[in-house]
């Protein structure tokens, strides 16, 4: 015998089995994100953290995984954008230097001594990320066809040598340095009176061992020493002239396929990414804020005092003053004269703006 009351709460219960992962059935089995460098370095561990952090908030629904060294792009770090925009690449914890050939308007924290040139050059990038400026760029990334979910930060990038020290700008002429292969660099150290040597990450350590370079910049907690630099210079130089900013892409199309409901997970899972990518990043830097978080969230590093453990390697580290920062930043001023209607004027205003008021 039938009983109709049953038969139509066991059809609701049916339907209900059947309509609860439509979204999550239609989701990929994984989803690729593309770092840069290595797993272990702070960029790699931001990107670990966002993926595990979606996986756990998502229930499995959202799998990404990440894919360190450029492994995406045969390391051609400049070519991740396109990647992105045609969805061979559904993610990508992006730099603002990898994307500025493509987008100028991200060449902004590229600017020589332009952040560090303030009393507190952390609170003047947060300034510029949460100010109108931040909103400017956020609008050039998106008008390329990508989702920008949120920021991050691989650091201010500091110089190392295997001859040294530097003290002025007179110490750096003639120095081969390998740089990444975007314009700016090239004429931030040929200003310098440097011999920028434009080499592709994946094979710098090659040029290191050779002796082909003097040299290289990049963020001391990120890279310098996950990389173990003092193995080929023996010099840092502590100079801060420009930030790294991080920020999370996704493909437009894939970005849309997601569920309201897991987008919003998604960004929040980014918002806590970058706290800890900044704790990572500014480590021994700050004032003790980040060793706090980091500890509150049980993932301090094995190294949180960065000079110490440089100095324990054999590096000798020059430590820039405000007035040796100033000297840098004039002696650089004709790049930045140079960059700035390539960038947007009203963007570096707004910029300026954005961190005066910090301060």
């Amino acid at each position: 015998m039938r009983h109709p009351v049953r038969d139509l709460l066991v059809g609701f219960v049916c339907l209900g089995f059947m309509t609860a992962p439509a979204f999550s059935a239609s989701y990929k089995q994984e989803y690729k994100l593309s770092i840069v460098p290595g797993a272990t370095s702070g960029w790699g561990l931001a990107g670990q953290y966002f993926a595990d952090r979606v996986r756990e908030r998502t229930e499995g629904r959202i799998n990404i995984k990440p894919y360190f060294g450029a492994q995406l792009m045969a390391g051609k770090q400049t070519s991740e954008l396109l990647l992105v925009r045609r969805g061979a690449i559904d993610f990508a914890l992006a730099s603002t230097i990898n994307w500025s050939p493509q987008v100028k308007e991200l060449n902004l924290t590229a600017l020589p001594f332009f952040v560090a040139n303030n009393p507190d050059r952390f609170k003047a990038m947060d300034a510029i990320e949460a100010g109108k400026s931040g909103g400017m760029m956020v609008q050039a990334i998106e008008k390329t066809g990508v989702k920008f979910i949120g920021w991050g930060e691989n650091g201010f990038r500091e110089l190392t040598t295997s001859k040294g020290p530097i003290n002025k700008p007179e110490d750096m002429k003639g120095l081969k340095l390998r740089v990444c292969g975007t314009p700016i660099f090239i004429d931030i150290f040929s200003a310098l009176g440097a011999n920028p040597q434009a080499i592709n990450w994946s094979e710098a350590v090659t040029g290191f061992q050779q002796g082909i370079v003097d040299g290289q910049e990049n963020p001391t907690n990120g890279i310098n020493i996950p990389m173990k630099m003092w193995t080929w210079h023996k010099h840092l130089t502590d100079w801060h002239y420009m930030i790294d900013p991080l920020f999370m892409t996704a493909n437009g199309k894939v970005w849309k396929e997601f569920s309201d409901a897991d987008r919003k997970i998604i960004e929040e899972c980014m918002a806590e990414t970058e706290k800890y990518s900044k704790a990572l990043s500014r480590l021994g830097y700050d004032d003790g804020s980040s060793y706090e978080y980091l500890k509150k969230i049980g993932k301090l590093p094995a190294v949180t005092d960065p000079n110490a453990e440089l100095t324990k390697n054999g590096m000798k580290i020059t430590n820039f003053t405000s007035e040796q920062v100033k000297v840098f930043y004039d002696a650089t001023a004709k790049v930045r004269a140079d960059w700035t209607p390539k960038i947007g004027k009203a963007l570096v205003e707004a910029a300026e703006a954005d961190m005066k008021a910090a301060r």
